[in-house]
C-alpha cells in the first residue's frame, strides 16, 4: 500500500507543480497536457513488461528495481530543467511505473483466494487516494514554501527509503503460484486456483470479460489522468481557489474514492463468499459506477457554483473508481495464477491508453475556450460521454464466472 502511495504521489506531483513549472518555463496549457499524455504513453508501454518481469525476477526484487527507477527519474529535474527535461523525466517515470500496478496486485492476490480479492484490491486502489489526501497537501506546502524542486526531491528520497523496509518485511503468499504453500495438498479444497495450468494468452485476451473490462477501465482511467494532471489547476484557475487551497482540495475526490471503494468491495467480497454471482459484483456493479460517473461529468458545464462543481467531480470520480478493484479482481478470477501478472499487465496497459489522449485533450480545450472554466467543463463533459458508452459495453460483456469456465475447458 505504501509503495502504491508513492506511485500515485509521483503521478500527482506534476499536477501540483504544473502552474509554477509553466510560469518558470513559459509553458502553455497544451504543453502541460502533452507532458501528461507523454507520461501515459510510456506508462502504457511499460505495462507490457509486467509479465516478463514477473517471469525473470521475483516480485520482491522487481518492485525494488521499479521504485529505484522512480527516484532516479526525479533527480534530473533539479539539475537541468526546461520543457524537454520535464518531458523526458516524466516519460522515463511512466516507463518504470507501467509494470508496477500489475505486479503490486499480483503480490496482494498471492495472499488471498479469488473470492476474497476485491477488498484487498480496493486497499491498493485507495492507497492512491491516500496519497492525494496525505501527500498532495504536504507536497503543495513544500512546493509553495521551498519551490517545486524541493517537492520532487522529497518524493525521490521517500522512494529510496521504502526499498529498505520492503526488502526486510515482504514475501510472496501461498496463492501466487511460486510458494511451496501453493503445492500443499491441504490447500486444494480452499484454493482451487493454485494449479500450474496455463492457457494461451490470446484466449484470455479474447474473453468478453477482458475486452469489456478493458473498455470500462480505459474510460475511467482517462478521468483519473485528467484529475491527476489538471484538477489542482482546475480548482485554482477554473474555480478561483488559491494554490494552497487547490492542493488541499486535491484530496477531496480521493476521500470519496476511499469511502466508496472500501465499502463496496468489503460488502462485495462478503456476498461472494456467501454465494453471490461474480457477474453481479464484478460486472454489473462497476459498470453502473462508471455510468453514474459519466452522468455527473456530463452535467458539469451546467453547474456555475464552484462548491457544487467540486462535489460533483468528487462524487462522480468516487463512484466510477470502484471499477478498478472490482474489474482487476474479476480478471484475476479467470486466469491461472502464474498468468495473473501478465494478463493484468496487458489489461492495465490498455487501461492506461486513456491517459494518452485525456490530459492533452484537456489542455487543448482549455487553450481554445473563451475562459478556463468553460474549457475545463467542456473537457469533463466529453470524458463523461465516453464513460457512458464504455459503461454500457462493460454491462453487456463482463462475466467472470462464464469466462472462467470457458478457460478451464
Amino acid at each position: 500500500m505504501f509503495l502504491y502511495m508513492i506511485n500515485w504521489a509521483d503521478k500527482a506531483v506534476f499536477g501540483i507543480i504544473a502552474q509554477p513549472v509553466a510560469k518558470e518555463f513559459g509553458l502553455t496549457s497544451a504543453q502541460i497536457g502533452l507532458i501528461g499524455s507523454a507520461f501515459f504513453l510510456t506508462f502504457t508501454i511499460g505495462g507490457l513488461f509486467a509479465g516478463l518481469l514477473n517471469k525473470w525476477m521475483s516480485l520482491r526484487w522487481a518492485l525494488v528495481l521499479l521504485s529505484v527507477g522512480w527516484a532516479v527519474s526525479m533527480v534530473p529535474l533539479v539539475v537541468v530543467a526546461g520543457f524537454a527535461m520535464v518531458l523526458i523525466s516524466r516519460m522515463f517515470l511512466g516507463l518504470t511505473e507501467g509494470p508496477s500496478s500489475a505486479l503490486v496486485h499480483t503480490g496482494v492476490y498471492s495472499w488471498h483466494p479469488t473470492e476474497k480479492r476485491s477488498f484487498p484490491s480496493a486497499c491498493i486502489s485507495v492507497s492512491g487516494s491516500l496519497a492525494k489526501v496525505l501527500f498532495a497537501p504536504a507536497l503543495a506546502v513544500v512546493a509553495t514554501n521551498w519551490g517545486w524542486r524541493a517537492a520532487v526531491l522529497t518524493l525521490a528520497a521517500v522512494g529510496v527509503i521504502w526499498c529498505g523496509a520492503w526488502l526486510l518485511l515482504w514475501r510472496e503468499g501461498p496463492y501466487g503460484g511460486r510458494s511451496s504453500a501453493a503445492d500443499d495438498p491441504a490447500n486444494d479444497a480452499a484454493t482451487p486456483d493454485t494449479t500450474t495450468t496455463r492457457v494461451p494468452w490470446v484466449t484470455i485476451f479474447r474473453t468478453p470479460t477482458f475486452l469489456g473490462g478493458a473498455a470500462a477501465v480505459f474510460s475511467m482511467y482517462a478521468v483519473s489522468t485528467v484529475i491527476l494532471t489538471w484538477l489542482p489547476s482546475y480548482f485554482e484557475v477554473g474555480l478561483g481557489y488559491t494554490r494552497v487551497q487547490a492542493g488541499a482540495m486535491f484530496g477531496i475526490p480521493s476521500i470519496a474514492v476511499f469511502v466508496i471503494l472500501l465499502l463496496t468491495t468489503s460488502i462485495g467480497d462478503r456476498l461472494l463468499v456467501r454465494g453471490a454471482s461474480s457477474r453481479v459484483i464484478r460486472g454489473i456493479v462497476p459498470s453502473i459506477g462508471i455510468l453514474l460517473c459519466g452522468l455527473a461529468l456530463v452535467t458539469l458545464p451546467y453547474i456555475h457554483t464552484p462548491v457544487i462543481a467540486v462535489v460533483l467531480v468528487s462524487l462522480g470520480y468516487g463512484l466510477g473508481a470502484i471499477a478498478f478493484p472490482l474489474l482487476n479482481s474479476g480478471l484475476s478470477e479467470i486466469c491461472p495464477p502464474r498468468q495473473v501478472a501478465g494478463a493484468l499487465g496487458i489489461f492495465l496497459a490498455i487501461m492506461s491508453l486513456g491517459g494518452l489522449f485525456a490530459p492533452y485533450l484537456m489542455g487543448r480545450l482549455v487553450d481554445a475556450a473563451p475562459d478556463a472554466a468553460t474549457g475545463y467543463a467542456s473537457a469533463f463533459q466529453i470524458l463523461g460521454i465516453i464513460n457512458l458508452v464504455c459503461a454500457v459495453i462493460a454491462l453487456l460483456t463482463v462475466n467472470p464466472v462464464r469466462d472462467a469456465l470457458r478457460l478451464a475447458r
